[in-house]
């Protein structure tokens, strides 16, 4: 039995039988020569629970419509299957799910493939998923949280009058090389576990819901079309500077003319040719929330190309948010446009009562609001690339983001294998390739709290942080730490140090009087043995929302007060020399794995599960808009929040 459950769950992941998606990783979107089907809502479901998970694909159960195979659900998609049923089982269900949707397609997408193309586009599955397309596969994917695609075109060839089958396999098993990792751990004691019982271990504190999260859908463009765009922007004096890059496939004669509208639709800037710049004079720059009157201004960056092919003459268009900016990092300092910027944010995560990790627009606006109540101007993905729906506001409304990948839980030695190591550069490819255009991504995370005191991780950190570098040689790279300081393999290759801690809580827990002493000491030691400058990246302590007691006593809303206070007290003062940020754990309460150290979840937030506001809220918002108030960078008069309760007539004068 075990052997035929690591056949079907290792001959794809990790096996390197997959790459790094070639070419572009454009968001869809309709255009003049884009249409675009989103297939969300409904599809058929089966969770595989034979012995081996492996009937699914013994018996083909893509050859035909997968309610033939046996009993079928409703499954909501993008959604996480976990918590959608009353079914303990299939809450914590390990192994191959399988999803299925038929549509009708236009008769215009299928009558002539020569001078259009059809694309099947999935925006995160977690971890690994098999697409068939009318039974043929079409294409296989590693990872989660990342997008993939394929064009169809062929296999819809033949296929007008009849409606498109989509099947999708996917399986959320996590190994010692996936993103993040795990183990399957067999229970072999017949007197303890009944036959074949098996659990997913792992060493990361959040639930691992699966499913397909985020929205599927088919989208055409022309035979010959617009691949990928890269730009890079800079400001040099009163100048603003679009260096561009348009990758064209399909036809090696064409042209390309490239546009800047200014957000009410002036041109800005022309340019001819598939590598260019464009210079903006005196431009509107992208600034983070509270840094400015405008936060977050975009233009749009229009491609056009025309190309002629065997005598049709076919184009392409697309348009591009923009936003001008620059960062750079010293010493002691984060700039951004040449001032120096502060985080004070949050990290949070992709998770909400019942649909789990799936992409829930009312969650997501929600959120939004409450980062701005908040005055938060940042946050970490912690722990995984967020929807591409959530970074698009994140340029829209200026909030700074340091864009995580996958890596958490790296823990165990063989982690930082070369399978692994293999598998990490991959996904930092796909994680840059999608999110190298975006203002609000101005550093890249490769982990979170791994086992970088080990020997291996030296190397291992080395070569991705380079890597990372390599894709993109604008943007700092980092990752989080909660090792030991002198022995930190990793440490030499970032950019800025981030550093997590749980001062009286998971050390000296309940010790309120040590936090103080032992925070300077962290600071003092990583700014001298590294002299680079720190984020306060995690902090924080659990919360039972209206569980009080005086003196304060952990899991209540007094105790994580007083942390908060504690910690802002050092922060103060070390803001002013080596610290450029801070992200308290966390934006809101979510689920983890059932344990003793857990009730429903980590309640670490300062908000609840549904979004509701702990003591710690209203201690953040206090402190959050007085530090955007001394750290602001004009003196003109631009806050007048009445929805916030606070009124500033000019950056010095805040009353809240």
């Amino acid at each position: 039995m075990r052997g035929q459950w690591t056949y079907w769950t290792l001959l794809l992941l990790g096996t390197g039988l997959t790459n790094a998606l070639s070419g572009g990783m454009l968001y869809p979107k309709e255009t003049p020569t884009r249409e675009l089907k989103e297939l969300n809502g409904i599809w058929s479901f089966r969770a595989d629970k034979s012995p081996q998970r492996d009937e699914g694909f013994q018996q083909q159960w893509y050859k035909r419509p997968l309610r033939e195979s046996g009993p079928v659900l409703d499954m909501p998609v993008p959604a996480s299957y976990n918590d959608i049923t009353q079914d303990i089982g299939l809450r914590e269900f390990i192994g191959w799910v399988w999803y299925e949707k038929e549509v009708w397609l236009p008769s215009r997408w299928v009558e002539d493939f020569a001078t259009k193309r059809v694309v099947l586009r999935v925006g995160s599955a977690h971890y690994f998923s098999v697409v068939w397309v009318n039974g043929v596969q079409v294409t296989q994917h590693e990872g989660g949280h990342l997008p993939f695609e394929v064009n169809i075109s062929s296999v819809l060839k033949g296929s007008m009058g009849a409606p498109c089958r989509i099947t999708i396999a996917v399986n959320n098993t996590l190994t010692v090389n996936t993103l993040p990792p795990g183990t399957i751990q067999f229970m072999t004691d017949p007197t303890r576990y009944p036959k074949g019982y098996f659990v997913q271990d792992i060493q990361f504190d959040f639930f691992n819901y699966a499913g397909i999260h985020r929205p599927v859908l088919l989208y055409t463009t022309p035979s010959v079309y617009i691949d990928d765009i890269t730009i890079i922007t800079d400001i040099s004096e009163n100048t603003g500077l679009v260096n561009y890059e348009v990758s064209v496939v399909g036809s090696e004669y064409y042209s390309v003319t490239v546009t800047l509208h200014s957000q009410d639709g002036q041109e800005i800037a022309t340019s001819l040719g598939a590598v260019g710049q464009l210079k903006v004079a005196n431009p509107s720059l992208w600034w983070p929330y509270l840094m400015n009157e405008n936060p977050g201004y975009l233009y749009s960056f229009e491609v056009k190309i025309k190309a002629n092919t065997d005598g049709d003459i076919l184009e392409d268009l697309y348009f591009l948010p923009v936003g001008i900016r620059k960062v750079h990092v010293s010493k002691q300092q984060f700039l951004i446009n040449g001032k120096p910027f502060y985080f004070h944010g949050v990290n949070k995560h992709e998770d909400y009562d019942i649909r789990g990790k799936g992409l829930d627009w009312t969650m997501i606006v929600k959120d939004f609001n409450l980062l701005k109540w908040l005055g938060a101007n940042s946050f970490r993905t912690s722990h995984y690339p967020y929807a591409e729906e959530i970074m698009d506001l994140c340029d829209k409304y200026g909030i700074v983001v340091i864009d995580e990948c996958p890596g958490v839980g790296i823990r165990d030695p063989r982690n930082f294998g070369n399978k692994s190591l293999q598998h990490h550069l991959v996904v930092m490819e796909e994680l840059v390739r999608r999110d190298k255009n975006r203002p609000s991504v101005v550093m890249w995370s490769v982990a979170n709290e791994p086992a970088s005191e080990l020997p291996e991780a030296g190397y291992y950190f080395k070569t991705v942080i380079a890597h990372t570098r390599q894709l993109d040689s604008t943007r700092p790279v980092t990752y989080v730490s909660n090792a030991n300081f002198e022995r930190d393999q990793g440490a030499p290759y970032v950019d800025v140090i981030c550093v997590n801690s749980y001062f009286s809580w998971y050390h000296d827990a309940g010790h309120l009087e040590v936090i103080q002493l032992q925070l300077y000491n962290q600071f003092d030691n990583w700014y001298n043995k590294y002299e680079k400058p720190i984020i306060q990246s995690e902090y924080g302590a659990d919360t039972i929302p209206g569980f009080h007691n005086d003196p304060p006593l952990m899991f209540t809303e007094e105790y994580q007060a007083m942390v908060l206070k504690h910690y802002h007290s050092v922060l103060d003062e070390k803001r002013k020399k080596c610290v450029i940020g801070e992200l308290i754990w966390n934006f809101a309460d979510f689920m983890t794995t059932q344990t003793v150290t857990r009730v429903v979840g980590n309640k670490k937030g300062i908000f609840t599960r549904q979004r509701q506001p702990k003591s710690s809220a209203f201690i953040l918002r206090d402190r959050y808009w007085k530090l955007a108030n001394s750290t602001g960078s004009s003196d003109s008069m631009w806050w007048n929040y009445a929805s916030q309760d606070l009124y500033c007539i000019k950056r010095d004068q805040c009353i809240v």
